[in-house]
């Protein structure tokens, strides 16, 4: 019996291939579980949502199959039950979000407030340009002034319509 738990513990994730998309079947071959198992995941953890096309054939990308090896390591390796297991993929989520939120250095206060300066004069010469059209577009425009076109009378002397 202690063999078996030792063999089970030693757990090895597969290669993934360099792909944009897996079909389900192919998650299924990785993983090393049935179809079906992989569609009843996705009803029990929500963070499992592979994408659909228009035939309604599963799509997975890398970052769902990541998920289900790891859903499968914390099942069939770690021998959580799969409640035990979302709750610790929900524990896993919110972490890493708090590491990279401490992680991020903040800039030093004179570099920020310099860009808050140059980002408000820029607004504000944006501002400054808007008044100016509004104020253009606000003045009605003139009428031009019609001329009236000069008709000359023919002379029914010279009989033309083309005097010499």
């Amino acid at each position: 019996m202690a063999t078996q738990l030792n063999r089970k513990r030693a757990y090895e994730p597969p290669q993934i291939p360099d792909r944009l998309y897996f079909k389900i079947g192919d998650v299924a071959r990785l993983c090393g579980v049935e179809a079906y198992v992989l569609r009843f995941w996705e009803s029990q953890f929500p963070q499992l949502k592979p994408n659909k096309s228009g035939t309604g054939q599963r799509l997975y990308r890398r970052r769902d199959v990541e998920l289900a090896l790891e859903i499968k390591r914390l099942v069939h390796a770690e021998g959580y039950t799969l409640a035990g297991a979302r709750s610790v993929l929900d524990q896993e989520q919110r972490r890493p979000g708090k590491r990279q939120e401490q992680a991020a250095p903040l800039p030093p206060p004179a570099q920020e407030s310099k860009r808050r300066d140059s980002v408000a004069a820029a607004i504000g010469h944006a501002r400054a340009e808007l008044r100016e059209i509004a104020s253009l577009l606000a003045v009605p425009a003139p009428q031009p002034v019609r001329r009236r076109s000069r008709v000359t009378a023919i002379s029914a002397v010279s009989g033309t319509l083309f005097p010499s």
